[in-house]
C-alpha cells in the first residue's frame, strides 16, 4: 500500500466521525495544533499530510496505522489466522491489551487459537454505534482474578471470553440480562457492566463487594469507542 493510499484512508476516516458528529475540522485543529484551513484543506484533498502531521493526528485521535491499512492488504502480507476447517471457525487468544487496541491481529500477537462452531457464530447479532468494518470481529482473552471475582459468579479467574468486538452498542442483547463488556480501561481491557451518565462510563461489577469504576470519556470520542465488545461466550475450566 503506498503513503498516498493512507492519507486518504486516514481523510475517509475523519469524514466518517465528522459526519457521525464525533469530531469536527475545527476540534481536530485544536487537538492537534494545526490552524484550521490546514486541516480543512486536507479534508477537502487540496493538500497532504507530512508524516508527521499524519503522526499527530493519528495520536490524538487514537487511531494507529492499522487502522488506515485495508484488511486484504494485511491478509496477503501476514497470516493472521490458518484456514478454518468444516464447521468451525478459528478464533485467536490474546492478551487484553492486544483485543483492546488492534483491529486485524498479526500471528506474533497470538497466544493460542480456538475452534468454535461457524453455525454458533452467525447466530450473534452485531450492534455497532461506532464503525468497526476494519476490525477482526472475534477474539478470546483470558480473564485475571480480579475481573474474575469481581464478575462471579458469572464469571471466574483463568475464564475464557469470547469478544464480539463488532457490538459496542449499550442496546441489551438480552431483556432479561444486562450485557457483560470487555471495555478499554488503562490501556488494557477490564469486563464488567457498563452504564453511561453524562460524559462518563460507569464500569459495575456483579460482585457487589467490588467497587464501581468511573471511566470519563475525552473530547471527540464517545462511550463506544471504549467498549471492546460484548462479551457472548464464557468457558471455565474446572
Amino acid at each position: 500500500m503506498k503513503f498516498r493510499q493512507l492519507q486518504d484512508n486516514l481523510r475517509r476516516r475523519l469524514l466518517e466521525r465528522i459526519s457521525h458528529t464525533e469530531l469536527s475540522a475545527l476540534r481536530l485543529a485544536g487537538q492537534t495544533g494545526f490552524k484550521q484551513p490546514h486541516i480543512t484543506n486536507f479534508l477537502n484533498r487540496k493538500r497532504s499530510l507530512s508524516l508527521d502531521a499524519m503522526d499527530r493526528v493519528l495520536n490524538v485521535q487514537k487511531m494507529s496505522v492499522l487502522d488506515l491499512i485495508d484488511p486484504e492488504e494485511i491478509n496477503k502480507r501476514a497470516s493472521i489466522l490458518p484456514p478454518s476447517e468444516g464447521d468451525f471457525e478459528n478464533v485467536v487468544l490474546v492478551e487484553g491489551t492486544i483485543a483492546a487496541g488492534e483491529p486485524l491481529i498479526i500471528s506474533e500477537k497470538v497466544k493460542d487459537i480456538l475452534k468454535f462452531k461457524k453455525s454458533f457464530l452467525k447466530r450473534l447479532r452485531p450492534a455497532t454505534e461506532v464503525p468497526r468494518d476494519g476490525w477482526q470481529r472475534f477474539v478470546l482473552v483470558k480473564v485475571d482474578a480480579h475481573d474474575g471475582m469481581s464478575m462471579y459468579p458469572r464469571l471466574l479467574p483463568g475464564a475464557t471470553v469470547l469478544i464480539d468486538r463488532h457490538y459496542n452498542s449499550l442496546e441489551p442483547y438480552r431483556k432479561s440480562e444486562p450485557n457483560m463488556y470487555a471495555v478499554r480501561k488503562n490501556g488494557g481491557a477490564t469486563v464488567k457492566y457498563v452504564e453511561l451518565a453524562e460524559r462518563n462510563l460507569v464500569l459495575r461489577p456483579h460482585n457487589q463487594s467490588y467497587p464501581i469504576s468511573i471511566v470519563p470519556i475525552e473530547d471527540g470520542k464517545t462511550f463506544a469507542d471504549y467498549i471492546v465488545g460484548r462479551i457472548c461466550h464464557v468457558a471455565i475450566e474446572t
